[in-house]
């Protein structure tokens, strides 16, 4: 099972799951004695991560103000260390350096997607409220702008 650490912190410390290893470049501060996927297999790296962003057009002004707030509350020392608990890790920053972050995640699993030979595939068997968010998003991805990452 791959899995966020965050998901999957409890049923560890309760013993119903054992992990092997971690996905993430470094092994994680909240499992410190468990390797690192790249321990074995260097520069095999991947980790979930969370963002905010808003609608293309956004004035900089909001964007920066949203920016910020978030930036605030990921430093307020309850919200970090309820984080660091489930093994997240926060990363605050800029707006650029999210639109960035995202740029290169974009082409690094580009590379992997061209690699496999991954095809996208019809959902045509999915629940309809799921074709209409994907559709949602697909058109949202095109016009968004970042604001923030954890």
């Amino acid at each position: 099972m791959f899995g966020p650490i965050a998901t999957s912190i409890e049923s560890i410390r309760a013993g119903r799951l054992r992990p092997l290893a971690v996905t993430t470049a470094a092994r994680s501060a909240t499992l410190p004695d468990i390797p690192s996927v790249s321990d074995f297999l260097p520069r095999c790296e991947s980790s979930a991560w969370f963002g905010g962003g808003a609608p293309r057009g956004t004035p900089a002004e909001i964007v920066n103000t949203l920016n910020k707030e978030t930036n605030a509350g990921l430093t307020d020392a309850n919200v970090k260390a309820r984080l660091a608990d489930l093994g997240v890790t926060v990363t605050a920053g800029s707006p650029v350096d999210f639109g960035k972050f995202i740029a290169a995640e974009t082409e690094k699993w580009g590379k992997v997607v061209k690699f496999a030979g991954i095809k996208a595939e019809r959902i045509s068997g999915a629940p309809a409220s799921f074709r209409s968010a994907y559709r949602s998003l697909r058109r949202r991805r095109a016009a968004t702008t970042a604001v923030s990452c954890i």
